[in-house]
């Protein structure tokens, strides 16, 4: 496991205790609103998206034993046979149980800002580890009293003034999102939209009134005193009343709208000098498109306030595939890691360092239970990406084979090369050479067209001032040179191998050496890449995190996919939401 850089984490956690608060710190705190969020969260998809969205990334993640580096500010690896590593591996079971656990907390720290791990011993000496909601545990007296699979459990408190505890009692522990105004109070995205939400409830209910009332109240139909259906022979002089067809008519198109009734137009004959004072009365009202417009404008309001980019809840189409690329790397740096970090300081500060103390292991306040996204952050399927960049000239066809799945033995023949290249000889263009040097024409399915496609990185933001692309530029390449300088001392390269690899320039070393995207993180090639682009973006009015996240994402493709970085894709790497676009 790779060292991680120390984040500053505003989380709260705390296990629960019998210790009373004095003073003006006695007052519970306020969790009146949660009530209503969780409402929010059943009622509204935009509020449940977001939160499964979150719930859906963090169990993509794993936890691991860490322990805090002599410089203070990187995480490492902990020893693989420290008593940190055994205690991280059983929570929840082990990778499957932790990864429901961080999964199942999503929802809680998007909606109501806050839940608890309730940790009950078993007979065999194992636990049962569950994530509830503030309504499904409340104090009796001095004891917790928790649902648990629909059983009311008791958990006695424990002794703020000691880590022993007695290992076949409950342990409950409060995780929590502090409040900036009072540390007790939990806070979150949904809160400070609950003002909105309820107007978006509002917005819906009268949707749904004006769509109900298209079906059963199209206005007034004035009709002269009097005036009847004729009669029929099979009825013989009986005569229907107008008003009580109208009725039939107008229950059945509601009943089922589907038939006949509700679309064909009822005929009625009356005497000529009836006709005219036959009226219709409408009650439309400007609001019937208002209400949309509103309910739209109050979707993108809460959709902002999210922690994540709002194009996860807006929808992504008009992004291309390396917008989306950003945006997502930015939606898991701004709004999964926080959360993960808040998981993980809890099972720290309340379950594995009291566990470490209580056997006495030294330092035991330098060991973490840390977080590994690296599953979460690299892309499994890189063959959109491999096609475009081909298309552009920017890698072999032997590159674009490994990268979608087939190896050399699928490479066309000599004899099969001619012939396409005859077959197509009209579509030829001047100079067009293939991976093996000679002019020819790409057989992939693609547009021929002599325009640029829209889908090229080297399309994406036009608005972006030469400066800044320069100054990105230089950016990416001395962080490829970097990684390249760390890749000559990995088992990537063979110490046989090493004298003939400094020959190559470092920042086009990855185009050569072969590395899993899992090894760009496991070797640290891009860690300190990036110590000039804060001054970088402060000069030019760009968003640091958003910059670093996208350059970095952006390296982590190139070396992964062996893809060598040129100017021109320097515009799709800046593709993203969160970066204001500098004239």
């Amino acid at each position: 496991m790779s060292a991680a850089p120390r984040r500053v984490i505003t989380a709260a956690a705390s296990r629960y205790t019998s210790r009373k608060l004095k003073g003006r710190e006695a007052k519970a705190p306020d969790q009146g609103w949660q009530e209503r969020a969780w409402t929010f969260y059943d009622s509204t998809p935009e509020v449940r998206f977001a939160a499964q969205w979150i719930s859906s990334a963090m169990s993509a993640c794993a936890l691991y034993a860490g322990r805090v580096a002599d410089d203070g500010k990187t995480i490492e690896a902990a020893p693989d046979n420290h008593r940190a590593v055994e205690i991280v591996a059983q929570i929840a079971g082990g990778p499957e149980g932790q990864a429901q656990l961080l999964g199942q907390f999503g929802p809680h720290l998007v909606v109501p800002g806050e839940g608890w791990i309730v940790v009950r011993p078993k007979e065999d000496g194992n636990q049962d580890w569950h994530v509830l909601s503030v309504q499904e545990v409340g104090k009796q007296g001095q004891k917790l009293t928790a649902e648990i699979d629909g059983e009311p459990v008791e958990i006695p408190p424990a002794d703020p003034d000691s880590n022993a505890a007695d290992d076949t009692d409950p342990i409950a522990i409060r995780v929590w999102q502090p409040h900036p105004r009072r540390y007790l109070e939990a806070d979150s995205p949904v809160r400070a939209s609950i003002g909105l939400l309820e107007e978006l409830h509002l917005l819906n209910a009268a949707v749904s009134a004006i769509a109900r009332s298209r079906l059963t109240g199209r206005g007034v139909l004035l009709v002269p005193q009097g005036t009847r259906f004729p009669s029929t022979p099979t009825q013989g002089d009986a005569e229907d009343d107008l008003i009580e067809v109208f009725m039939q008519v107008a229950e059945t198109a509601y009943r089922e709208p589907e038939s006949a009734a509700a679309t064909i137009p009822i005929i009625l004959e009356v005497p000529a000098e009836h006709i005219a004072a036959i009226k219709r009365l409408t009650f439309e009202s400007d609001f019937d498109e208002l209400a949309l417009k509103l309910r739209d404008e109050a979707i993108r309001r809460f959709a902002t306030g999210l922690d994540v980019p709002a194009e996860i809840v807006l929808g992504m189409n008009a992004l291309n595939h390396w917008g989306v690329w950003a945006m997502k790397e930015e939606a898991i740096t701004l709004g999964v890691q926080p959360r993960l970090d808040t998981v993980s300081h809890a099972l720290t500060t309340q379950w594995l360092r009291p566990l470490l103390q209580a056997d006495n292991v030294e330092d035991a306040d330098r060991f973490v239970v840390a977080t590994d996204t690296s599953g979460l952050r690299v892309r499994g399927n890189r063959s959109q990406t491999a096609l475009e960049v081909y298309n552009a000239g920017a890698i072999s066809g032997a590159a674009l084979r490994r990268e979608t799945g087939f190896d050399e033995s699928d490479a066309p023949t000599a004899e099969e090369k001619a012939a396409r290249r005859q077959a197509k000889q009209p579509l030829q263009q001047p100079g067009q050479d293939d991976q093996d040097g000679e002019q020819t024409e790409t057989d992939l399915p693609v547009d021929e067209t002599e325009g640029e496609p829209n889908t090229l990185p080297a399309s994406a933001n036009p608005g972006l001032s030469a400066a800044v692309l320069e100054a990105a530029d230089g950016l990416i390449w001395t962080a490829l040179a970097a990684a390249g300088e760390k890749l000559r001392k990995t088992p990537a390269c063979p110490r046989s191998e090493r004298s003939r690899a400094r020959e190559i320039e470092p920042a086009r070393l990855h185009t050569v050496l072969r590395v899993e995207p899992d090894q760009v993180e496991q070797w640290r090639l891009l860690e300190g890449a990036w110590p000039r682009l804060p001054e970088v973006a402060s000069r030019y009015g760009l968003d640091i995190e958003c910059l670093t996240a996208a350059l970095d994402s952006y390296c982590r493709e190139l070396i992964a996919a062996g893809i060598a970085h040129e100017f021109d894709l320097t515009p799709g790497a800046l593709r993203t939401s969160c970066l204001a676009v500098a004239a």
